[in-house]
């Protein structure tokens, strides 16, 4: 499932073909994916204009001037792309097409259909249930030691299982917290709540360091992640623990082989020579 680095690099890849531009159409070749697409959706924004292109957690939101924001979510195999408007045929999983006043169309394809769009005002955005129990955003200030010692004093579950909480902090996924508690030294079944005031300010530090290196490297293209503009993310090329069942570990001066265990039925690798 694409994660808060594939969501940034598809918002990254959507803003020159949709900020400040006027949408002329759109088609809706499904009433529905994950959701229902709300009824009178093309009504509500043909004509309008794209303020800005902004995410949310693992969400896009996208605010028009007319004071609707359009919200999407990836799913598990969902992704948008670019073309200039041609002949050339949509293709099967091509769901939700925008066109735009620049001579493109936007479109939103996913095979599994596991994502969502839909549409609220700008007023509803923030009481709205996709986004009402989110927690900060890792790569915003308030998401520091202080803020999540806190979080997790009280919490008796595996470290893993409360990262991977919008509740607790939003936008982390199975790939990126493996990674994170990897690099930190940190064991993913130790208990939330006996993490250090040490551990904990650290963990954040990599955390932010790990996202904004996959940022940079255009997310992970594991499941062929491509970016709005069409290109593959690389940070698979960098994992240090993620999918290395049996391999050495990277870490400085371990001499221990990568493990995978089942948390909360997903897959965990890390190594338990320095992950203790």
């Amino acid at each position: 499932m694409p994660e808060l680095p594939e969501v940034e690099t598809t918002r990254r890849g959507l803003i020159p073909s949709l900020k400040g531009r006027k949408i002329l159409g759109v088609t809706k070749r499904r009433n529905k994916i994950r959701i229902a697409i709300p009824e009178d959706f093309e009504k509500r924004i043909i004509g309008c204009r794209v303020l800005s292109v902004d995410r949310r957690a693992k969400y896009l939101q996208i605010p028009l001037d007319s004071g609707d924001v359009i919200i999407c979510h990836l799913g598990m195999s969902g992704k948008f792309t670019v073309r200039k408007i041609d002949s050339t045929p949509f293709e099967k999983h091509d769901h939700v097409i925008f066109e735009t006043d620049r001579c493109e169309w936007i479109i939103y394809n996913d095979p599994r259909r596991f994502g969502l769009i839909t549409l609220c005002t700008q007023g509803e955005l923030a009481g709205h249930k996709l986004f009402k129990k989110m927690a900060v955003e890792p790569l915003g200030n308030e998401f520091n030691g202080a803020y999540l010692k806190e979080k997790l004093k009280i919490k008796k579950s595996a470290i893993k299982i409360n990262l991977l909480d919008q509740s607790v902090v939003v936008g982390l996924g199975n790939i990126y917290v493996c990674e994170a508690l990897n690099i930190a030294l940190i064991s993913p079944t130790k208990k939330a709540s006996d993490l250090c005031i040490d551990d904990v300010e650290r963990l954040v530090v990599i955390i932010r360091d790990v996202l904004n290196r996959a940022i940079e490297a255009g997310g992970s293209s594991l499941k062929d992640f491509v970016g709005a503009d069409g290109d593959l993310g690389y940070f698979q090329h960098q994992f240090v623990c993620y999918g290395r069942e049996g391999e050495y570990c990277k870490n400085p001066g371990c001499i221990g082989e990568i493990n995978r265990i089942n948390q909360a039925g997903r897959s965990t690798f890390y190594c338990p020579e320095c992950q203790k």
